[in-house]
């Protein structure tokens, strides 16, 4: 049985406590300059990777990451950053309530909806129309269009709850409204994206569209209704009877990774199984705060720096920076996304103030999009100038979104 020499193994376990080390390193030093944590990780991973550390020092930086020399350390460090998706897409699903959606009403519904079908339709409009800007061909030109638009319409739920937290208006009237219309472009852009990499992803030709589209469909529904009454009455048992906190953990990151390599098997990707497995336990009002905080923390300061880190190590950014892709794709992400949303908004009877920092709001992509992007890349539906160039965009909306709100909510009621 093929298994890791001594050596290999010491390279792996050097490379994961390297990435470790230097971004907290990275992340702490940013904290203090203001820096978001993400944004620290990924310039950690550029300074590791091809971009600086594999040209002044090759030798070095084959020695810690050697992935095109050596399988074995490559296919463990894949398979921990994997882990790592698997695991950041489930922490994501538990941050999501779907009730706030309800609660919000036609406002939530039409700022969601402007949110996502703007962005989407220009970003596939613009990506169908000129896919020589992107380097596409004409063949691959349709899998593309519909990965951009995807990228264009979705939010990073996460970083905007942050935002909203930070500018302390996460609950009046602005604060729910982006939040609300944020859970729906998650929920609809995973499952979008999920589907783009059943059928065109590394799995395509497994089934054919209709069957795809059937099988996320009735999974969806199934864990966020049967499954959610199931584990309404599992979690208190297991609260009550198993130990604490080991008993809720390894239930809740078992059942995650189950759904995970339930999805894979149907060839729709592990991803879709834990962003809904998180949906369908975080909803759970028997899931303790402290158990979902431990999880989260857990994810988040152990597989998240690994995977960010990992971005910079695969693609060397300077050589593969274009300015013309860098522009085409900030302006569709600030196009679509903040008029779409902010009409939306406007349509659900918000002022037009109110309604433009909903717009931007929405706009913050961060941690999303670059694992969005991520994916995308590793299953070979982009090419590395698109990737550089959504990280880029990812790091400028989400650093420009809470300075665009405070501007456009000068002025109005404390309580919008």
């Amino acid at each position: 049985m093929a298994k890791l020499t001594p050596n290999n193994f010491a390279t792996f376990l050097l490379a994961i406590s390297t990435m470790l080390v230097l971004s907290r390193v990275g992340a702490e030093f940013g904290k203090k300059i203001g820096l978001p944590i993400v944004t620290a990780e990924i310039i950690v991973g550029v300074v590791l990777g091809p971009t600086l550390l594999g040209n002044l020092a090759p030798h070095l930086y084959n020695r810690l990451f050697p992935f095109a020399s050596n399988a074995g350390v490559s296919l463990a460090l894949d398979g921990i950053f994997s882990l790592a998706v698997i695991l950041l897409l489930f922490v994501a699903g538990l941050e999501l309530q779907l009730a706030q959606v309800l609660r919000q009403g036609k406002t939530a519904l039409y700022t969601g909806f402007g949110s996502m079908v703007l962005p989407f339709s220009s970003g596939f409009t613009v990506a169908w129309f000129a896919p020589q800007w992107f380097g596409i061909d004409a063949s691959s030109r349709f899998p593309f269009a519909m990965f951009l638009g995807t990228a264009m319409s979705i939010s990073a739920l996460p970083v905007i709850a942050r935002i909203l937290l930070d500018l302390n208006i996460f609950r009046t009237k602005t604060g729910m409204v982006v939040i609300a219309a944020a859970i729906l472009n998650d929920l609809a852009g995973w499952l979008l994206f999920s589907f783009i990499l059943s059928q065109w992803g590394p799995e395509k030709g497994m089934t054919d569209i209709s069957h795809t589209i059937i099988y996320i469909l009735a999974f969806s529904v199934f864990m966020l209704v049967i499954g959610r009454v199931l584990l309404n009455r599992i979690l208190p048992w297991i609260q009550s009877n198993l130990s604490w906190p080991g008993g809720v953990l390894s239930f809740c990151l078992g059942f995650c990774l189950l759904c995970a390599a339930f999805t894979e098997y149907i060839h729709i990707h592990a991803i879709l199984g834990a962003f809904i497995a998180g949906i369908a336990i975080g909803d759970s009002v028997h899931l303790e705060e402290k158990a979902r905080e431990i999880m989260h923390q857990f994810v988040t300061n152990f597989f998240a720096p690994l995977f960010f880190v990992s971005i910079g190590l695969k693609v060397d950014f300077i050589q593969h920076f274009d300015l013309l892709i860098v522009v085409v794709i900030l302006v569709l992400a600030f196009f679509g996304k903040v008029l779409g949303a902010s009409l939306g908004a406007r349509l659900g009877g918000m002022t037009r103030r109110s309604a433009m920092a909903v717009g931007c709001g929405l706009n913050a992509r961060g941690a999303v999009e670059i694992l969005l992007g991520s994916l995308a890349f590793d299953a070979g539906l982009i090419a590395q100038p698109v990737f550089v160039a959504l990280v880029i965009m990812a790091l400028v909306t989400s650093i420009t979104s809470a300075p665009l709100m405070l501007y456009f909510l000068r002025g109005e009621p404390e309580g919008n």
